[in-house]
């Protein structure tokens, strides 16, 4: 737990970061939902929450995992949220992006075969500076061509993903991934409020002013 009010569910062989962001006393958002969906359910239960977004800072394996199972669970009364161009990591052709992507990284499919469930269509496809629940969508293409940050202006709260992290960010060389997108999406960030809190998709928090 970060604070009373966000909570932080490391999951997954690969250590994501999964937020689940209350956004009134009784609806969440899940934000990258890379695994263990029954944890994930567990901590709803917990703090008698009802999750009304699954959002997602991209479509890489390690942040969706968990999707069709959260999907499943909470049936026709949540709604999975993507950037438009990471929208193909999503539906009945998913498989094939992931494969891609994966075998990239990790030089064989393995790891996705081992935990592949048919993934689910999105309900919302974003574009920048669009809004969701709290939240602005952040366009931050470069960790892949879709990937977005969600920030709450009014509480100084931002998600960004693999895109920022605490003494570090997301790496370039993946399927869709490109460098010079990445530095302008990091000036983006860095011409932001420099007391805005930074939830990232690994690792601890920050401050967009810690990372400048």
């Amino acid at each position: 737990m970060v604070n009373k009010d966000i909570i932080q569910l490391v999951v997954g062989p690969i250590a994501t970061n999964c937020w689940i962001y209350p956004m009134d006393d009784k609806t969440a958002a899940i934000i990258d939902p890379g695994d263990e969906a029954g944890l994930i359910i567990s901590a709803l239960e917990k703090h008698s929450l009802t999750p009304k977004y699954i959002l997602l800072s991209h479509g890489h394996f390690d942040h969706i995992c968990a999707v069709p199972k959260l999907a499943d669970a909470f049936k026709g009364n949540i709604q999975i949220v993507i950037h438009r161009l990471d929208g193909d990591y999503l539906g009945v052709d998913a498989y094939k992006t992931h494969s891609k992507s994966v075998k990239s990284a990790l030089g064989s499919t393995f790891y996705i075969d081992a935990l592949w469930n048919e993934m689910p269509p999105a309900d919302i496809l974003l574009e920048d500076n669009d809004e969701i629940g709290p939240f602005t969508v952040l366009h931050l293409p470069g960790h892949t061509q879709g990937s977005a940050a969600f920030w709450d202006k009014k509480t100084g709260t931002l998600f960004t993903g693999d895109t920022l992290f605490r003494r570090g960010y997301g790496r370039t060389d993946l399927p869709g991934g490109s460098e010079q997108q990445l530095v302008e999406s990091l000036k983006r960030l860095f011409e932001m409020d420099p007391n805005i809190k930074v939830y990232p998709g690994h690792g601890d928090t920050t401050t967009i002013g810690k990372e400048v």
